[in-house]
């Protein structure tokens, strides 16, 4: 299949779910973003705002327990779970017990950000991987336990996205980093297809894969962008996305679009290096409009 250049020409022809004049923030959707270990507390706090700015009109965060209560200080537009965690304090397995009903009722899941336990985070999101339910963006210590139950992620087939980088994506399909950077979208067609899940693999040249073997590829970030919480920013402008409706290929394609604008507009207005993740947050937004009225 050919591979199709993410324009903002592209996008007016793609636009997002329309919104009535008159349209609440139910009609905009709940979000729930699941993540936040105590080593990287703040990951969580990047994916919640994110989703936010994508224009998702409720938000939920689950998060360790012991932190809980400060990250809700520091969110007063969400709702916080605090959660069960392991020793190390991240979220563990058994909060699924408590989450399963937020799940249900939410419509679009993000879990990872901040995570860097593998074993508990993707038990985790594979209990969380409910029938019917919400779709998923999944990033950081959530995926590699989906590549190793494929059978369990394709039950989410068409509503899950996975958003790694060349290493994560070496680990995932068992190569190396050098041949993913050599073949990314082959290597991303390849994990797609078998957890036929959306891939968004994430670099200078960003590929997005559908599990129809359909792929997009965005080129408009800018090298400020590869910056230590930059990654989770994407996953919750793709989960705003969800749960603004989009479609999970969709989502993919405006959230790193929107992701790489939101660099371009800092860049600008800052310098090409040195600008934060947190910086990225204002910009979503404005960057998003922007883009609606060019496919407007």
């Amino acid at each position: 299949m050919s591979l199709v250049e993410l324009t903002p020409e592209t996008l007016r022809a793609w636009p997002l779910p329309p919104l009535p004049p008159e349209a609440d923030k139910e009609d905009r959707g709940r979000v729930l973003v699941a993540g936040g270990g105590a080593q990287v507390a703040g990951a969580v706090l990047l994916a919640a705002i994110a989703a936010l700015r994508a224009g998702a009109g409720k938000l939920q965060v689950a998060a360790p327990a012991s932190f809980a209560t400060h990250l809700a200080l520091a969110l007063p537009e969400g709702l916080v779970f605090p959660l069960a965690e392991t020793p190390d304090g991240e979220l563990a397995a058994e909060a699924a017990d408590v989450l399963c009903e937020a799940v249900r009722r939410a419509d679009a899941l993000v879990i990872g950000p901040g995570l860097l336990d593998s074993e508990a985070a993707g038990e985790l999101a594979l209990r969380l991987m409910q029938p019917n339910g919400p779709p998923m963006v999944a990033d950081a210590a959530a995926m590699p336990a989906l590549a190793q139950a494929p059978e369990r992620a394709r039950r989410h087939a068409g509503r899950l996205v996975l958003t790694p980088h060349a290493g994560e994506m070496a680990s995932l399909i068992g190569r190396s980093k050098e041949e993913v950077q050599a073949q990314p979208l082959e290597a991303a067609r390849t994990l797609a297809a078998e957890l036929q899940a959306v891939v968004a693999l994430k670099g200078a040249e960003t590929f997005i894969v559908s599990p129809d073997g359909r792929a997009w590829r965005n080129v408009g970030g800018c090298p400020g962008l590869a910056t230590s919480g930059s990654g989770d920013v994407l996953a919750g402008i793709i989960g705003g996305f969800l749960a603004r409706g989009a479609p999970a290929a969709q989502a993919a394609c405006w959230g790193s679009f929107v992701h790489g604008a939101s660099g371009r507009r800092l860049a600008r207005r800052i310098a090409p290096l040195g600008f934060l993740a947190r910086e990225l947050l204002d910009e979503i937004a404005p960057a998003t409009a922007e883009l609606q009225r060019a496919a407007a």
